[in-house]
């Protein structure tokens, strides 16, 4: 399981981190404090505060593709 903090601060950035998550088989999950969403799901995306930062926990294992494909997004 890999955990990252990350940013979504507009629309634009909830469509195209839920498009790179959508690429993943696993499953792509965002926490914010006692929330807890799909990050495969647009509206559970826009369903959290998106001007703190988020935890995106991906079902895998190998840390350099999260960190990779989501690096604009890293906190």
């Amino acid at each position: 399981m890999v955990k990252r903090k990350v940013r979504i601060e507009n629309m634009k950035d909830v469509d195209t981190f839920n498009k790179l998550c959508s690429k993943f088989d696993c499953d792509m999950d965002l926490i914010s404090g006692k929330y807890y969403v799909n990050a495969k799901s647009i509206m559970g995306i826009f369903s959290l505060d998106l001007e703190m930062p988020l935890e995106l926990v991906a079902d895998m294992e190998d840390e350099k593709i999260v960190d990779n494909v989501f690096k604009e997004f890293l906190v």
